[in-house]
């Protein structure tokens, strides 16, 4: 697509206090190979329900790192039949008992930390991403989610020039909780995220 960063800041400022599905219809229209990304997180449901209301074949990814809660994959089936999602799984290459076998999970501080990060999460999402070569990645970071988030906007640039779009990046979760009830969807907040430990910690795909 080509954006610069002067035309991202000034899109920024018009698509604030847009719609989310103004802003989803109008990165589709232009979008050649889009994409929306999901672990099945706490209001993952409320992007994917958005965006495939304006274009219902669109490709999403989910990395499924093998640590999910069982709430977590019973509302992944669940969202997946209901919106009926194409949805394109990746896991780690290693096995999450191999894994516990030899390595377990980290702590932050272990230095194996960084590997375990890269095996569970960072090469399934970069395998993702180089099979489906996308030019718009839908995501649904929020502002308020963690230090490097607040930083972008609904529209940023990832560091291999991928347009992300952040629809709901301005919405709170009382907002949020308003679109998923004014349309019967279910939440999920039994989820974890063993790369993370805390919630305000930064994943390491948005780096």
């Amino acid at each position: 697509m080509g954006f610069s960063q002067e035309s991202i800041k000034r899109l920024n400022g018009q698509f604030k206090g847009i719609p989310p599905e103004e802003i989803i219809s109008w990165a589709i229209k232009n979008a050649e190979n889009p994409v929306v990304t999901t672990n099945f997180r706490p209001y993952e449901v409320a992007i994917l329900h958005a965006v495939s209301e304006v274009k219902n074949d669109i490709p999403v990814i989910w990395c499924d790192t093998g640590y999910n809660t069982p709430n977590t994959y019973k509302h992944a089936q669940e969202i997946i039949e209901r919106l009926h999602l194409n949805i394109d799984l990746y896991v780690p290459q290693q096995t999450t008992a191999h894994r516990d076998s030899i390595m377990g999970i980290p702590q932050i501080e272990d230095p194996l930390h960084a590997e375990f990060t890269k095996q569970v999460k960072l090469e399934p999402f970069q395998r993702a991403m180089n099979a489906h070569k996308p030019d718009v990645w839908f995501t649904n970071l929020r502002k308020g989610q963690t230090a490097l988030r607040d930083s972008l906007d609904i529209l940023s640039l990832s560091k291999d020039g991928v347009l992300k779009v952040s629809p709901f990046y301005y919405w709170s979760d009382t907002q949020l909780d308003a679109y998923l009830k004014q349309r019967k969807l279910p939440n999920e907040h039994k989820y974890f995220d063993p790369t993370k430990v805390l919630e305000n910690r930064e994943c390491g795909l948005h780096t």
